[in-house]
């Protein structure tokens, strides 16, 4: 029987799984650098993120740092593995554990990628649009550490679309063809919305994506 999801939690969830689950307050220093290496990633990119402006955002020393993390690259790797592991978990309860037939939890998990959150786009908050085309030629365990979590999102997506086949909501005939062209679009769509700063761009997506889906009237 599937985890009903209630309105309340699906608000948290979008708001919790873009902002990377950061907690208030923590006593875990190598999990509070990461936090705070997030956010300022995601709003300025890897490269522009210097060391003691991260420390400085943390406001832990430099030993701390480097007691958890050999190097900036090292750091990297650790935040977008820590993203996924975060990420991946509230998206299963939404794909995976969700109420509602596979197209209603699939548009849903993709519409939440249009909600504007402080004047930015969660769409925008995603490290696979911020950091791919960034350190993809720079750092091969940061670029590993995208591809592998990229790929646990398509099996996810991949899951939910099996789950409308049985349930007759969605006609596809290889799920994990659909779902990796659907996260390649949204993930096209969203870095052209950077450019163009037109939530239209997104919206139109969202539309093609349940074309794409051929809902079973």
């Amino acid at each position: 029987m599937k985890k009903k999801i209630s309105t309340r939690e699906l608000d948290d969830w979008s708001s919790w799984v873009y902002s990377y689950g950061m907690k208030t307050q923590t006593n875990d220093t190598r999990q509070h650098i990461i936090n705070v290496g997030y956010q300022l990633v995601v709003a300025k990119g890897f490269t522009s993120v210097g060391l003691s402006e991260l420390l400085k955002t943390a406001a832990v020393p430099k030993g701390s740092f480097y007691h958890y993390f050999k190097s900036k690259e090292q750091f990297g790797e650790a935040l977008i593995q820590d993203y996924f592991q975060q990420y991946l978990e509230r998206v299963a309860e939404l794909l995976v554990s969700g109420s509602g037939t596979g197209f209603e939890r699939l548009t849903q998990y993709f519409a939440r990628w249009l909600d504007v959150e402080n004047g930015v786009c969660n769409a925008n908050k995603c490290v696979v649009v911020k950091l791919s085309a960034e350190v993809s030629d720079l750092s091969e365990p940061m670029r590993e550490a995208l591809r592998v979590g990229a790929n646990r999102i398509v099996s996810l997506i991949a899951s939910c679309i099996d789950d409308g086949i049985k349930d007759g909501s969605i006609s596809s005939d290889n799920s994990k063809i659909t779902a990796q062209t659907l996260y390649q679009l949204w993930l096209g769509a969203s870095l052209f919305h950077k450019l163009s700063q037109d939530l239209s761009v997104l919206q139109q997506t969202l539309v093609t994506t349940k074309m794409m889906l051929h809902v079973k009237k």
